[in-house]
């Protein structure tokens, strides 16, 4: 019976890549975001029992972390970008000195394990960052991300 099913799920993803591929726009089906979302999308029916199974695998906690496997955004750049839309002027303060609860709670939120490391980053990269009062806080979370995960020795994001 596993068997028969298991042929089942990969005919209809065989057909499903062969008809035109993936969609890349991030629709997903019932069965949520996942490795069953890249593979059978927004299918109708009994496809999304499949498709939420192969989202057990643990692929879709990968996923949702990451940003990837049509989870978006990230734990990590959703986490920043909440923390920037509440904390953005004392985060703005905190970063120009290159320390302070902001910053540490930022190098919390993306698990840096070098957290003097994350105040000095935001402090050298501050005019990259707060480039103006008019920039976006999507700008201000993307270059904070940016600056956090371009420097392996900061461990942001790592187990």
């Amino acid at each position: 019976m596993r068997l028969a099913l298991a042929l089942a799920a990969l005919s209809i993803a065989t057909t499903a890549l062969a008809e035109g591929g993936i969609k890349g726009n991030g629709v997903y089906g019932t069965a949520g975001c996942g490795l069953g979302s890249l593979v059978f999308g927004n299918q109708p029916g009994g496809v999304q029992i499949v498709a939420a199974t192969l989202n057990g695998t643990g692929v879709q906690t990968f996923g949702i972390t990451t940003g990837t496997s049509n989870c978006a955004p990230g734990a990590f750049a959703q986490g920043t970008k909440n923390f920037v839309d509440a904390n953005r002027e004392v985060l703005a303060k905190d970063a120009a000195r290159g320390q302070g609860e902001s910053v540490g709670a930022l190098a919390v939120i993306n698990q840096c394990k070098d957290l003097k490391g994350v105040g000095a980053a935001l402090q050298r990269d501050y005019a990259l960052i707060f480039p103006s009062e008019k920039a976006s806080n999507e700008d201000v979370t993307n270059q904070i991300l940016k600056t956090l995960h371009a420097d392996p020795s900061l461990g942001c994001g790592q187990s």
